[in-house]
């Protein structure tokens, strides 16, 4: 399989680290804006056949099965309307767009080509939350009542906050929920089911930046459950990497809990019981449990097998409607149904 990547930014090494080891895939360009430097260096580091600072000469030179957007979001519709055009199925990196309405256009371009276009959330292929969905799924805490995500990377404290990985977090103006929440919005869907409401209350406490970097989101979703979301990226947790899960999650059902913690464990308790650790098996590589990995290999095999595909943009933008229902639940102050 021949695949064609856009941008060398910060977290591109995770994707091109991957792409090198899935078997039988072949990086056959690696197209940049203007450092050719560092591209030239990623293809000698991630063996990339060739080095373009045209997208079009870029698709139409290496005529990939695949491409892999890793540029910043106000990069991305155009990327998408060249790879639509010629009918390359695409992996975007997130935030799909800038706005949820550009985000809904670009969804709309692939759409009228037929062009696949899956979302790189990858948080949901992280290990921990895979076996925590294969563990509800088989019932190991019954019913389940209440989810709940503290995340604390203990990242954003100073002037100098995010300057060394992704210094552009620092003027977004929507911040904490549109760059990282949607990470933990995509994974309760994926563990609880569809929101149906949301209330919000966001903060900003580092006024070097432009964007919230705190709050409280609630949740309420179709199967009767109910959900927290406690997001401070200023406070940090017990972890030997607070980037690794970013946080702790605990779900409570009706036969007993399971949590997640800093390490990657999980800890199950049966109702009555005392908490012990769950085995499972997972590698601590690439990003977060190789969860980049997995998804691009999971995007791989559909095209190869035409097995289920998880995250098209269309499905995706459910996640993006409720981010600007908690964007609209803080600016007005109230509970919003996503019903209505």
């Amino acid at each position: 399989m021949r695949v064609a990547a856009f941008g060398t930014g910060f977290f591109s090494t995770y994707h091109y680290d991957s792409w090198s080891r899935i078997p039988g895939v072949e990086l056959v360009g690696i197209c940049v804006h203007s450092n050719t430097a560092r591209a030239e260096e990623f293809a000698r580091r991630y063996g990339a056949k060739a080095v373009f600072t045209n997208p079009e000469e870029m698709l139409d030179a290496t005529e990939p099965d695949l491409v892999d957007i890793i540029t910043t979001p106000e990069s991305h519709a155009a990327l998408v309307r060249l790879a639509a055009a010629r009918n390359i199925p695409i992996i975007c990196q997130k935030p799909l767009a800038p706005t949820f309405e550009e985000a809904q256009a670009l969804v709309e371009t692939a759409g009228r080509t037929g062009t696949l276009i899956v979302a790189h959330e990858n948080w949901r292929f992280r290990p921990w939350n895979r076996e925590a969905g294969r563990l509800l799924r088989d019932g190991a805490i019954g019913e389940a009542y209440n989810v709940l995500f503290r995340m604390r990377p203990g990242d954003g404290q100073g002037p100098s906050a995010y300057l060394d990985r992704q210094p552009y977090f620092q003027k977004m103006p929507r911040f904490l929920i549109h760059e990282t929440g949607i990470h933990t919005i995509d994974v309760f869907r994926y563990l609880m089911g569809e929101v149906t409401g949301v209330f919000a209350h966001l903060r900003r406490l580092n006024p070097a930046i432009a964007g919230e970097d705190a709050g409280y989101v609630t949740f309420n979703f179709a199967s009767g459950a109910a959900g927290v979301f406690d997001g401070n990226r200023l406070i940090d947790f017990e972890a030997e990497n607070p980037r690794l899960t970013m946080g702790e999650m605990l779900i409570e059902g009706s036969d007993g809990s399971l949590r997640i913690d800093g390490f990657g464990r999980i800890w199950l308790r049966r109702r009555g019981g005392a908490a012990m650790e769950h085995t499972y098996s997972w590698e601590n590589k690439g990003y977060a449990g190789d969860s980049v990995h997995a998804l691009q290999a999971h995007v791989v095999r559909h095209l190869r097998e035409g097995t289920p595909v998880e995250n098209v943009a269309s499905e995706y933008l459910k996640a993006l409607c409720i981010e600007e229902a908690i964007y609209r639940s803080h600016a007005e102050r109230r509970w919003i149904d996503l019903m209505q």
